[in-house]
């Protein structure tokens, strides 16, 4: 019948479409088509049944690191007994439902602050005047009854957020307004922007939290000290300004010079121009590469383990170098750390792909 209807219409089927539904013709359609998708599938079913073998039939859900040496499969007993200590660190034993309550207060915060349409000044506001100040107050304490807890202790997963999401929510004004500078036509302004950009991109991050942790207490007048933590947060908020800067540059230069002009025509002088029509298209277009440089710095905090601050990969480093499980569950350990970083940098990709398609779908 469908033969009929396109000679009817003088069209011609394709010989492979006519034997496959058109789904499956890109898979089954040639004959080396076929055959990729024949040996890729018996590929996937044999990982597949091996790591299902692996994960749960060898298996030891129970036991201890005697037992696991023993087994073929995997040593679960071991995330059972370090799982506290990998997602908090060192924080004090009996306070981290603490850290619990801030993590999950964050990923609350941070999906309310995801839906475009909530996006306003009181939500900003509510960032400055509310949630960082409570996660601040539920981490350190000292208020309301809450033991304190010095930074130093901090650690694991709610260490791993803290330093990746307000490294570069500090950094984006810092990035816009250097890419402001290094687009502008004032020399003086071009030439610092440039020469801060340069400068910092020049090195790598380690260098810069070296830096943040062992040169600057040189500098600071007796007496005065900066907390560790808060000195490499402030390192990693300059490097990701740095890069953040080049990414925000390319997207005002994909802005037509007409859209400032057309700004001048009515009226508006530089700032609003640049608030009310060419930052938000530039910001609009340059949404993945954003989103894939905050997946590269949620990554990159594993680096603060040179000035002694244990992250989230670090403390499974530390659990597997523990006595009693040193080299038993390896494979293990570093499974649930890659895990954990490949659930949130996908969803940070998801969430890149929606922004992408709502922006598309309601301005253009």
């Amino acid at each position: 019948m469908a033969d009929i209807d396109a000679l009817a219409t003088g069209s011609q089927l394709n010989p492979a479409e006519s034997r496959f539904p058109h789904k499956l013709s890109a898979y089954f359609g040639t004959p080396g088509n076929a055959l990729i998708t024949i040996a890729s599938l018996v590929a996937i079913a044999a990982l597949i049944k091996l790591a299902f073998a692996w994960l749960v039939l060898n298996a030891v859900f129970a036991g201890t690191p005697a037992d696991c040496k023993l087994a073929s499969g995997a040593c679960w007993p071991f995330l059972r007994e370090k799982l506290r200590f990998i997602l908090f660190g060192f924080y004090p034993f009996d306070q981290q439902w603490r850290p619990f309550m801030a993590v999950l207060l964050f990923l609350v915060s941070c999906g309310i602050s995801m839906v475009p349409r909530l996006w306003s000044r009181s939500l900003l506001m509510a960032w400055f005047l509310l949630v960082l100040p409570a996660l601040y107050i539920v981490m350190a304490g000292g208020f309301f009854g809450l033991t304190p807890v010095p930074t130093a202790q901090w650690g694991g997963l709610p260490l791993s957020f803290m330093l990746s999401f307000i490294g570069l929510s500090t950094g984006l004004p810092l990035g816009i307004a250097l890419a402001l500078a290094r687009a502008s036509s004032l020399p003086v302004i071009r030439i610092l922007g440039v020469s801060i950009i340069e400068m910092v991109r020049g090195v790598p991050l380690i260098s810069i939290l070296f830096m943040a942790t062992v040169m600057l207490p040189l500098f600071m007048p007796d007496g005065m000290t900066i907390d560790k933590l808060l000195r490499a947060q402030l390192a990693i908020s300059i490097f990701a300004a740095a890069y953040i800067a080049e990414i925000v540059r390319g997207g005002l230069q994909s802005v037509p010079r007409g859209q400032i002009e057309a700004g001048q025509s009515l009226g508006l002088h530089y700032w609003q121009s640049m608030f009310m029509i060419v930052l938000p298209q530039a910001l609009r277009k340059v949404i993945p590469p954003l989103v894939a440089l905050f997946i590269g710095f949620f990554q990159d905090t594993t680096l603060v383990t040179i000035i002694g601050l244990l992250d989230f990969l670090d403390t499974m480093r530390s659990a597997l170098r523990s006595p009693e499980w040193q080299g038993i569950a390896v494979i293990e350990g570093y499974l649930f750390a890659a895990a954990v970083y490949f659930l949130f940098s996908a969803l940070m990709g998801i969430y890149s792909r929606f922004l992408e398609q709502h922006f598309r779908t309601t301005h253009e």
